[in-house]
C-alpha cells in the first residue's frame, strides 16, 4: 500500500438553545433535567415512569429532550465529568472533552441543539480557538444519537468521537499549536495551483501531500488547531487535518501530475451521480491525471476498498489464457449457471450464450465462463497473476500520498471462484482498475503516482513479469470487442479503434443495487470509475470514464 500517514476548555457560561428555547438558565428556572424532574439525576429520570423495570426499544422524545439537554449544557458549560457521565462510555468521553480545552484550547463554547430526527439530534458549535495572543472563531456542525443501554434501560447520549468534532475518528485528538508539518502548495503539472475551493475532491490529497512532504518541500511550521490522528486512522490511511489556522506558516511547494483540463473534467462528472468516483492516468508513465470523488471526504479513488465486480475478469481472462483455459476465438462454455464449492453462481437474468466464443462471454460479462475453470485452477493462481503481472495486492505502492494497493487474497472453494469474478475478498478501487488496463494497453505496469519520483529520489513498484505477446493480444482483442459491440459499447462509442474496456457490477450486502464499475483505456490514456448503488456499470460509471478519454483528443 502507499504510504500510509497519521491533524490533532473550561468554557464560560452560556446557555444551551433547545428548539429555540434557553435549555438551562444560570441560577433560574430554565428547561433542564433539574427542573424537569426537580432535581432527580438523569439515570433517575430516565426511569422515573417505572424505576423498577427494564425500558427496552427507542427512547421516547422526552429522554431524548432530556439526556441531549443535560449533555450539551454540561458540556457548554465545562463540566466536563457531569457531560461525561451522560454518555455510555464515560472515560473515553472525559478524556476527549477534556482535551477539547485543555489540548485543542476551545473557550466561549455555545451548543445549540436543533431539530431532533427520532433519537438523532443535529447540533450547532461555536467556541474560540486561543494560542498565546492569536484567537480566531470556530464554527461547525455535528449531531448525536440518544441510546438506550441495555443493562438497565437508561437513556444516554451513544459515544462516538464524531460528537465532538465530525472527522473525528477512534483514537484521534484535536490539538492547538505549532504545526510541526509545515504547509505546502501544491501545484498542477503547469505550475498552477490547486486548492479545494477549485477542486472540492482534493480535500484529502492535499492533506496527504503535506504529511509526506511538508517537511522537505522548504516551508515553516504555522499555529493551528489540527485533527491529529490516531493508529487506527493511520492505518486508514487518514492525514492530519487543519481545522483552524491561527497563525500562517510559510509553505513549500510539491509539482504534482494532475492535469487541470482531467481534474475539472473529473470534478465535474462525479456531481452527476451519488457516491461516484474515478481516475485517469497516463497509461505509458503512470502519471495520475485527475481524481475526483462525489463526496469530498474520504478519497476513494485512491483509497476505497471494493468488490470490483466484472471488471476483475480482465485479470482472470489473462489467467486463463495463459494457462490454456480459454482463448478468445475458440468456443467457451456459458450455461446459465454453475455450481462450485456448494454455490450455484448466476448469470445476470440467468442468460446463457450456446455455442459461443470466451471472446462472446467476456463482452456480455458471463460469469459462469469463468467460475467454470475454477476447478482447474490453484487456490493461489489468481493472487500470483495479480501480483506478478498487474503489480497489485503487494502493498508497496507509493504514489505521493496514502493508497490501497488492491488486495486480492488467497482463497479456496466458492470464495476463491467468487474471487475470479471480482467478487469474495477482492477488493479494489478506481486507481488500481485503471492501473489495470493502462498494463493492458501498455503491455507493462507502470505503477501510477502523482509526485515524480525524482522529487524524494523513492522507489516505484515493479510487476516481476509481463504477459506473453499471444496473451496481451488476446486480452487486447477481449477489450476492444467489448469497447465496440459488448456492455461497454454504447459509452464507448465513437471513442474507436485504438480503445478497450470492460464493464462490471458487484453486489453488496444490504444494497439495492450493485455498485457500477467501468475500466478502459483510449490511446495513452487509461480511466476507471465506480458509481457505488448505481446499477450496471456500463449505464452509471462509462459515461464519467468516457468523458475523461475524450479528452485526450
Amino acid at each position: 500500500m502507499g504510504k500510509r500517514r497519521r491533524a490533532t476548555g473550561r468554557s464560560k457560561t452560556k446557555p444551551a438553545v433547545l428548539g429555540g428555547v434557553i435549555a438551562l438558565a444560570v441560577g433560574g428556572a430554565g428547561f433542564g433535567l433539574y427542573a424537569l424532574y426537580g432535581g432527580a439525576s438523569a439515570d433517575e429520570a430516565s426511569t422515573l415512569s417505572d424505576h423498577k423495570s427494564v425500558k427496552t426499544g427507542p427512547p421516547s422524545a422526552l429522554e431524548v429532550k432530556t439526556v441531549t439537554t443535560r449533555f450539551l449544557t454540561a458540556w457548554q458549560q465545562g463540566r466536563i465529568a457531569e457531560a461525561a457521565a451522560a454518555t455510555d462510555d464515560a472515560p473515553a468521553a472525559t478524556a476527549l472533552l477534556t482535551g477539547y480545552a485543555k489540548d485543542a484550547r476551545l473557550k466561549d463554547v455555545t451548543l445549540t441543539p436543533g431539530t431532533a430526527a427520532g433519537a438523532k439530534v443535529p447540533f450547532a458549535v461555536k467556541a474560540t480557538v486561543s494560542y498565546q495572543d492569536v484567537s480566531k472563531p470556530l464554527a461547525y456542525s455535528s449531531s448525536l444519537t440518544v441510546v438506550r443501554r441495555a443493562s438497565d434501560g437508561v437513556a444516554l447520549i451513544g459515544w462516538q468521537p464524531g460528537v465532538v468534532h465530525p472527522e473525528l475518528k477512534d483514537g484521534d485528538t484535536l490539538v492547538t499549536g505549532e504545526s510541526g508539518t509545515p504547509p505546502v502548495k501544491a501545484l498542477d503539472r503547469t505550475g498552477a495551483e490547486l486548492t479545494v475551493a477549485t477542486y472540492p475532491s482534493l480535500g484529502s490529497v492535499l492533506d496527504g501531500l503535506r504529511e509526506k512532504y511538508g517537511k522537505t518541500a522548504g516551508g515553516k511550521a504555522g499555529v493551528e488547531l489540527r485533527v491529529v490522528r490516531g493508529k487506527a486512522s493511520e492505518k486508514a490511511g487518514l492525514s492530519d487535518k487543519t481545522l483552524v489556522e491561527l497563525r500562517e506558516g510559510t509553505p513549500g511547494t510539491v509539482r504534482t501530475t494532475l492535469d487541470p483540463k482531467f481534474q475539472a473534467a473529473a470534478e465535474q462528472q462525479v456531481t452527476k451521480r451519488k457516491q461516484a468516483s474515478v481516475v485517469a492516468l497516463r497509461a505509458s508513465t503512470g502519471e495520475i491525471l485527475a481524481v475526483a470523488n462525489s463526496g469530498h471526504g474520504f478519497n476513494i479513488g485512491f483509497q476505497g476498498s471494493l468488490a470490483p465486480g466484472s471488471t476483475m475478469k480482465v485479470i482472470t481472462s489473462s489467467l486463463l489464457i495463459d494457462k490454456g483455459l480459454a482463448e478468445a476465438d475458440k468456443k467457451h462454455p456459458c450455461p446459465k449457471t454453475f455450481d462450485f464449492g456448494g454455490w450455484k453462481f448466476h448469470n445476470d437474468d440467468d442468460f446463457e450464450i450456446k455455442d459461443g466464443t470466451f471472446k462472446a462471454s467476456f463482452a456480455r460479462s458471463c460469469n459462469t465462463a469463468f467460475i467454470s475453470q475454477a476447478g482447474k485452477l490453484k487456490n493461489d493462481d489468481l493472487t500470483k497473476q495479480a501480483q506478478q503481472v498487474f503489480g497489485l495486492s503487494m502493498n508497496n505502492w507509493s504514489i505521493g500520498v496514502p493508497t490501497l494497493d488492491g488486495s486480492v487474497p488467497v482463497q479456496s472453494a466458492a470464495q476463491m471462484a467468487a474471487s475470479l469474478i471480482g467478487q469474495g475478498g477482492v477488493r479494489m478501487n478506481p486507481l488500481n482498475m485503471a492501473s489495470v488496463a493502462a498494463t493492458v494497453k501498455t503491455g507493462t505496469f507502470h505503477q501510477p503516482y502523482l509526485v515524480a519520483p525524482s522529487v524524494d529520489h523513492r522507489q516505484l513498484a515493479t510487476a516481476s513479469r509481463t504477459l506473453s505477446p499471444k496473451t496481451l493480444g488476446q486480452l487486447r482483442e477481449l477489450m476492444n470487442f467489448t469497447a465496440a459491440y459488448g456492455t461497454a459499447a454504447e459509452a464507448m462509442s465513437g471513442l474507436g479503434p485504438d480503445y478497450g474496456a470492460k464493464t462490471g457490477s458487484a453486489e453488496v450486502d444490504n444494497q439495492d443495487k450493485p455498485n457500477g464499475w467501468f475500466t478502459a483505456y483510449r490511446g495513452d490514456l487509461a480511466s476507471a470509475g465506480v458509481v457505488q448503488a448505481g446499477g450496471h456499470g456500463g449505464d452509471t460509471a462509462g459515461p464519467i470514464v468516457a468523458t475523461l478519454l475524450k479528452l485526450g483528443g
